[in-house]
């Protein structure tokens, strides 16, 4: 099974490099499943049903987010309509609208569990990710040995841990959050897949996907909106290839394609 995971998409800049870039993409490697982090797929920060399903149609078949997920209220009928399209971090509080964790089932009957979690480092998550992950793990190994975990959390060293913390139990542990694609992509000596982020499906010439000179302006002290930058657009994830009988991983291969015309 070949996966395609796509960074945090990034207003409409992200949108369209989804859109465009996708079919391609997914042709290049052979890709099996597509999920994409859409927690700043609304003007830079929440998510809509209007752009949940713009990135649905474009051949996304699951979303995953984060800290942003409750920025837009509107989105919480939605995702309490669709619990399996788009994931909340498992580690919120119990009654929280949606799920963290589901199954994506392929026609031809393979599976792919999928696990979202948030990390606590410099953010305001009360429950362990370490801690609620264990018990999602042994329940989606009843339904499928490939499992994916996306590690949204601002400090790399968090995300490292988790890595290593799951490695041979699940097939990729991918990092979200910090918009900047690393170049540590491996295999770890259990079998699972990693990289500590995978970067964003959004603007380059930006500071994390927003125009730098409101960044530049808030550094400086001073009061400025943020507003997503429209430059050097791309399509930032990786793509695993997982062994099917065993959901370790055979390899990763960052994924980096610029939108033509940005």
């Amino acid at each position: 099974m070949k996966v395609l995971f796509m960074g945090d998409v990034v207003g409409r800049p992200g949108l369209q490099a989804v859109r465009t870039l996708l079919p391609r993409v997914r042709a290049q490697h052979g890709v099996d499943v597509v999920v994409a982090n859409a927690e700043n797929s609304d003007q830079g920060s929440g998510i809509t049903s209007e752009t949940a399903h713009y990135l649905l149609d474009s051949g996304v078949q699951l979303l995953t987010s984060g800290n942003h997920f409750y920025s837009k209220k509107a989105i919480l009928p939605w995702v309490k309509e669709h619990p399996d399209l788009l994931l909340r971090p498992a580690n919120y509080p119990k009654g929280t609208p949606g799920k963290g964790h589901t199954v994506v089932k392929l026609p031809d009957g393979r599976a792919l569990g999928v696990i979202n979690l948030e990390g606590r480092v410099y953010m305001r998550t009360e429950a362990s990710p370490f801690e609620v992950v264990e018990g999602l793990v042994e329940e989606l190994r009843q339904q499928t040995p490939c499992i994916l975990v996306d590690m949204h959390c601002e400090a790399s060293s968090e995300k490292n841990a988790m890595g290593f913390h799951l490695d041979g139990r699940v097939s990729v542990v991918v990092g979200t959050h910090t918009h900047v694609q690393t170049a540590d992509e491996r295999v770890l000596p259990g079998g699972t897949a990693f990289i500590t982020d995978v970067g964003m499906c959004g603007p380059l010439d930006s500071v994390i996907g927003m125009k730098k000179e409101s960044s530049l302006a808030r550094f400086l002290g001073k009061t400025a909106p943020y507003e997503v930058a429209e430059r050097l657009v791309y399509l930032q994830g990786i793509v695993a290839d997982i062994d099917d009988a065993t959901g370790r991983a055979r390899s990763i291969h960052r994924v980096r394609e610029h939108l033509p015309g940005t």
